[in-house]
């Protein structure tokens, strides 16, 4: 499929899932950014805000909870109530005075933002055929990098003409305006007035049959039995970490290693993110160029992981260099990798699992790549004081590496089963 064939009302959902999923990392982003100030200006060690950091990682590991009630009671409403919920909890941030504050905000932030991920593989299950999917996963994908790309600048400038709490209340407020647009726009497919009966059938018509729905609600113990469950669980176990010291340590690292004040981390600091929307469209394309040459779906996107986990390699460097701009340069390339990488094993739950579970898979892989994600950012505050960063970053490289191999060995491609189109008629 080129991109010149992305045309329809799917596409429209997508991007305006994605703008919620923009919304979700500038908000779970503004910390990071403002952490220098906000450090300083409320007494708070390296130490307490790893603590910080892991109750928001903590929260967030409850994602199987959202994704079951996203399951449940539709993406709609369920969605739109977690996006209101982080919205004017990340408002709430500003009156913080502590870091006890703090953690127990991030707590309750985590919680709620741990919804877009599972609300995000919910849409792409339900809007698309199962050859569009990678490509739907990867504008959605770019959410989460743009996001972070956008909190530099922007809650920089708060800080600069206001104060750290302002930028806090900016972009919450940017979450409330999206969930009046969501709940105006969305629907699902089978109800959106909007939908041509051309589109519906080009949809049905790509969708395979062995992950219809049965309309019963999801069954974790029997999610949990499954092979091909732990086949993405656990390299995200092993990949996430990386996207969590992009968006939690990197403005950090840049200041105290290499010394940036902050006009410097607002020009340089959202460049890893940048890279990283372009990793989120990189991805999808190396599993449609595979595809071409006949390579199965599930295989093309273990291969676009490993292309992702080996550019990954970069990334163990970002210590030994001298040079700020090279640190940056490499941490960019560790942005893009990640994202081409992730966007694949992401997308891969929605090509294994039936549509009335999709949500609640995503969620739980969604727990196990938190978890890494916790562990690796306690590790960071714990040790960065007597070890530094490098080891770290070294390590980084290792897990992605390893996370490849338990992709093609753990993960079994079930029997293609798509329907037939009923119609030649592109929609």
């Amino acid at each position: 499929m080129s991109l010149s064939k992305i045309k329809g009302l799917r596409w429209w959902m997508i991007s305006l899932i994605m703008l919620g999923a923009v919304i979700n990392y500038l908000t779970r982003s503004t910390l990071a950014v403002a952490a220098p100030t906000l450090l300083t200006e409320l007494g708070i060690t390296t130490k307490e805000y790893s603590y910080i950091t892991a109750a928001f990682q903590g929260a967030i590991m409850l994602q199987p909870v959202c994704g079951y009630i996203l399951d449940v009671i539709g993406l709609k409403y369920g969605f739109a109530m977690f996006a209101a919920a982080w919205s004017v909890i990340c408002m709430m941030h500003g009156m913080a005075t502590n870091w006890q504050t703090l953690a127990a905000l991030r707590a309750l932030l985590g919680l709620a933002e741990g919804s877009a991920n599972p609300a995000g593989m919910k849409a792409v299950s339900e809007w698309f055929p199962a050859k569009e999917r990678g490509l739907a996963g990867g504008i959605f994908n770019i959410g989460a990098s743009f996001g972070s790309m956008l909190a530099p600048p922007l809650v920089v400038w708060a800080i600069l003409y206001y104060n750290w709490q302002s930028a806090f209340v900016i972009t919450g407020a940017l979450g409330l305006v999206w969930v009046a647009a969501w709940l105006l726009l969305y629907d699902a497919p089978a109800r959106h007035r909007r939908l041509s009966a051309a589109e519906k059938e080009h949809i049905a018509a790509g969708q395979e049959k062995h992950l219809e729905g049965d309309g019963k609600r999801p069954s974790i113990v029997s999610i949990l039995k499954m092979r091909n469950f732990w086949g993405i669980a656990l390299p995200r176990f092993l990949a996430d970490p990386a996207w969590g010291t992009l968006s939690f340590w990197v403005p950090l690292y840049l200041t105290t290693v290499r010394h940036f004040d902050l006009a410097q981390i607002a020009m340089f600091a959202w460049l890893p993110f940048l890279a990283a929307d372009l990793g989120c469209m990189f991805g999808p394309l190396v599993v449609l160029a595979l595809q071409k040459r006949g390579v199965r779906l599930i295989n093309a996107r273990r291969g676009a992981f490993t292309l992702g986990a080996c550019m990954m390699m970069g990334v163990a460097f970002v210590g030994f260099v001298d040079s700020p701009y090279a640190a940056i340069a490499l941490l960019s390339l560790a942005g893009f990798a990640h994202q081409t990488l992730s966007v694949t094993v992401i997308t891969m739950s929605s090509d294994l699992f039936k549509r009335n579970e999709v949500a609640t898979v995503a969620g739980m892989c969604g727990t196990f790549g938190n978890l890494g994600l916790l562990i690796f950012s306690l590790l960071i505050g714990g040790l960065m004081a007597s070890v530094g960063y490098t080891p770290f970053f070294v390590t980084l490289a290792v897990l992605d590496l390893v996370a490849a191999v338990l992709l093609w060995t753990l993960v079994r491609e079930p029997a293609p089963t798509i329907q037939q189109p009923l119609t030649t008629q592109p929609a």
